[in-house]
């Protein structure tokens, strides 16, 4: 095999080294963080509390190798959760030193594992073409999958089905490496033999999805030793921005890559572990020290953002778990605020009292976006929506419905993945029939039909079936007509730029005019929704770069130039920090929440203890903690204690306020008297950690008039007696390749696909 960085003659060019001053920006940090910019080299973990300053640490670090000439941009590599993360610290390193930035490998886990299978792609069976299908369209293909199995979607959701393949692939493991009893809970045991299943039908769409970036980068790796090599020469420096939240995939994929030069720095926080429901796995970053022999282990405990009490009541908490290295936070600024710990009768007064002080505030000139309200599950923000709404106070709510993943978004993005890559099954199937041209049930069986028999993608069936007379004319006709248009528009997408050829598809598509013409309410908002589609593609080079993007950036857009006030999760808030904090909820089976409780057992009480962490170290100067002796809960009224976790805080950092006649009036009896090791608790009809179950719709069976025919294989000779399940009986008068002139007996003279006859 050929070297892919052969063109590159400085790959593996040691660079040379630079007698360069000082660097000012070394100025700016602490004794801890110097030391952990200078120790360069071999393996180093940072262990960066909330608030000591882990990002100027990490730019600083990848500036000062740049800076001294110890690796040149593209042999360092540079590995972040998320796109803004990874654009934030491209600015601030290019600040420091220019455009010496050009050429990083730079980004998340997922844009680094497709710029290395583009590479590859053909080591793995894939184009290098390939489309990252999201979620909808993972979904769509396992409910095909288990239409085909006969396997009761509304009994086995493909949504589980799916939660339960990216669990897989979150441990690195491919089909044939899942333990034999993993999934046994989903039909019957049939959840590897359906994970396979997908696979191969991702291979044959030429498609992958999230958990494949780095799976297939896994597989790439661990069977092609030499292009495993040339990635590790080439790169002589790793960095790892919150290591805590890597999962195994992640995890096994950053030490393939380590072992040649070992020069790895990894920068997290294990009290701020919170993402386990989705992968994470908090080990990794315990058994650094093991995982690298004579790694350096390096504590940054200066805070620069909260008050002695905020990272006091905070420490008292997390100091509860026993799975954790272990620091002490400080800060040099005065004391400020003690944290409050609300005592509320019910959630309605509960957002009362949060709104009048939200109001309170904004009067004595504080900004509302530096206001947020964190709350453990999306349904307790409809309380504190209504009161807002009521009051007039601006809000945002962080992780709503997004752009991208509007129905006509989505459709749009189908037509322009269909233009890119024509394989694409599960885009084809979307739109082909959108806006309705007489593309039916029957018209899709028939394609899917000879589809699998050829082994073909539904485009080039399409193609092969409008020449014959085995679809309906009007339908043969309607198919062939939009078939034509996409080729038609995939020659203009050579010359053309892609914002006028998606224009022009859009139009030419007739969908533009679908929703013109809608009688609908929403469709005016739908229309200008469309509009804006064209300028943001119009930031990409070309419709495979605005595609990629889309497929692994999908973040929420801002409202620019108005304050509002901040609502969203808990697990929402991680990274970001305002000056106050409200954290309603605080009561047992809601915070901890019983689902991770019963799930993981004293890992998931961890786990909820350092999300309880991570919200009360959001706050730079206020912290506010309540709790409700009743809530509705999905319409239920249900009795409440106090959360264990304010048992926890330390006497000496909080002050608790509690409405008149509640717990007697006050809270000096919270750790005797509210059975939390009992768990005590009366419930009409249960708490909101309820599951709920998905009830995907049914997929119905429609029988087709004709279907291929696996006997059909058998060779036709003029003069042959054939029968056509459509057709009746016919004589053959001609062969030309797989298409036959028959004469039917009933039906007169027609060309058909010799799969779908066969000998009487």
């Amino acid at each position: 095999m050929t070297d892919p960085l052969a063109g590159d003659p400085l790959a593996y060019e040691e660079p040379a080294p630079q007698a360069a001053p000082p660097a000012p920006w070394l100025d700016a940090l602490n004794e801890a963080q110097r030391e952990a910019v200078d120790a360069l080299d071999g393996p180093v973990l940072v262990l960066a509390g909330a608030g000591t300053g882990k990002t100027r640490v990490l730019t600083t670090r990848l500036a000062q190798l740049l800076y001294t000439g110890r690796a040149r941009p593209y042999q360092i590599l540079s590995v972040t959760f998320t796109n803004r993360a990874a654009h934030e610290m491209r600015d601030r390193v290019a600040s420091f030193v220019g455009a010496a930035t050009e050429g990083l490998w730079l980004g998340t886990f997922h844009s680094l594992g497709v710029r290395i299978l583009r590479r590859h792609a053909e080591l793995v069976g894939l184009k290098s073409n390939f489309t990252i299908l999201d979620t909808d369209d993972q979904i769509r293909l396992l409910k095909q999958l288990l239409e085909a199995e006969h396997i009761d979607e509304k009994r086995w959701p493909a949504r589980v089905l799916s939660g339960i393949i990216q669990r897989w692939k979150d441990r690195g493991l491919t089909p044939d490496k899942v333990p034999a009893g993993d999934g046994g809970e989903f039909a019957n045991g049939r959840a590897i033999v359906l994970y396979g299943q997908y696979q191969e039908r991702l291979k044959a769409l030429n498609a992958t999805d999230f958990g494949d970036l780095l799976l297939h980068c896994l597989t790439l790796f661990t069977e092609n030793a030499d292009v495993l090599a040339d990635f590790q020469r080439l790169f002589r420096y790793i960095l790892v921005d919150e290591y805590q939240d890597a999962n195994v995939a992640q995890y096994l994929w950053l030490r393939l890559l380590a072992q040649h030069h070992k020069n790895i720095c990894c920068v997290g926080d294990d009290d701020q572990s919170i993402y386990g429901w989705r992968g994470a796995e908090v080990g990794n970053i315990l058994r650094f020290e093991e995982d690298f022999p004579g790694a350096k282990v390096i504590r940054l405990e200066r805070n620069y953002r909260s008050t002695p009490h905020i990272l006091a009541a905070a420490s008292g908490l997390i100091a509860h778990n026993e799975g954790r290295f272990g620091k002490t936070l400080w800060t040099d600024t005065n004391e400020g605020d003690k944290v409050v710990v609300r005592g509320v009768w019910d959630g309605e007064e509960e957002a009362r009292f949060i709104g009048e002080e939200v109001e309170a505030l904004h009067r004595k000139q504080h900004r509302l976006d530096e206001i947020a309200i964190l709350v453990r599950a999306g349904f307790q923000t409809r309380e504190f929506e209504e009161r807002f709404i009521t009051l007039g106070v601006p809000y945002r709510v962080i992780g709503g419905p997004r752009f991208y993943e509007r129905e006509e978004i989505r459709d749009a993005l189908a037509y322009f993945r269909l233009i890119h890559q024509p394989e694409d099954d599960l885009a084809f199937e979307r739109i082909i029939n959108k806006p309705a041209r007489g593309v039916g049930k029957t018209t899709m069986q028939a394609l899917h039909g000879y589809a699998r028999i050829e082994g073909c993608s539904l485009f080039a069936a399409g193609l092969r079936l409008v020449e014959t007379d085995e679809l309906r004319p009007q339908a043969r006709r309607k198919l062939g007509d939009i078939l034509a248009d996409f080729q038609r528009w995939q020659q203009m997408s050579v010359g053309l730029p892609h914002t006028e050829l998606a224009e022009t598809v859009l139009d030419e598509s007739g969908y533009t005019e679908m929703w013109m013409l809608s009688k609908k309410p929403e469709a005016p908002g739908k229309l200008e929704n469309l509009k804006e589609l064209l300028p943001a593609m119009a930031e990409f080079e070309s419709l495979a770069g605005f595609l990629e993007h889309v497929s692994l950036v999908m973040e929420n857009t801002e409202a620019a130039g108005q304050e509002m006030v901040n609502l969203m999760t808990l697990h929402s808030a991680k990274g970001l920090e305002f000056d106050t904090v409200f954290l309603p909820g605080w009561e047992e089976e809601l915070f901890p929440h019983q689902r991770s409780i019963e799930q993981s057992g004293a890992a998931g009480l961890e786990e909820e203890r350092r999300l309880a962490y991570v919200g009360i170290t959001r706050a730079r100067r206020n912290v506010t903690i309540s709790h409700a002796a009743s809530r509705r809960i999905y319409n239920q009224w249900v009795s409440a204690i106090p959360s264990r976790f304010i048992g926890e805080l330390p006497e000496d950092s909080i002050e608790t306020v509690t409405d008149a006649g509640l717990y007697g009036g006050g809270l000096s009896e919270k750790r005797s008297s509210f059975g939390f090791d009992t768990g005590a608790r009366t419930s009409q009809g249960g708490p909101g950690w309820r599951r709920f179950q998905e009830r995907g719709p049914g997929v119905k069976f429609i029988e087709a008039t004709a279907e291929p025919l696996d006997e059909a294989e058998a060779t036709f000779a003029p003069g042959d007696r054939c029968f056509h399940q459509k057709f009746g009986m016919g004589n053959v008068r001609t062969v030309d390749g797989d298409k036959l002139t028959i004469d039917f007996d009933k039906a007169g003279e027609k060309r058909v696909v010799a799969a779908f006859v066969t000998k009487p």
